[in-house]
């Protein structure tokens, strides 16, 4: 394997390792924001509309996790 071959390789793994860390910490905050909707059941609206606010941003998170997934399976599928 050409050294250059392998550098692209790591940087790709790097890469999808950092996705696959931002969607698990994603799906943790998601678990998280459910157990508190469960919890307190009434909450007031300014609670109820940063949960929603949340949920805004981890979506574009989760959305940009998954643009680096498929970017790096386009990559990967690219070079065999």
């Amino acid at each position: 394997m050409k050294p250059t071959d392998q550098h692209q390789r790591q940087a790709a793994s790097q890469c999808f390792q950092q996705s696959l860390n931002q969607l698990e910490d994603i799906l943790q905050e998601n678990m998280t924001g459910s157990e508190i909707k469960t919890t307190t059941g009434n909450a007031n609206k300014a609670n109820s509309s940063n949960i929603k606010n949340q949920e805004i941003i981890d979506l574009a998170a989760l959305e940009d996790a998954v643009a680096d997934i498929e970017k790096f399976l386009q990559q990967k599928h690219s070079k065999s």
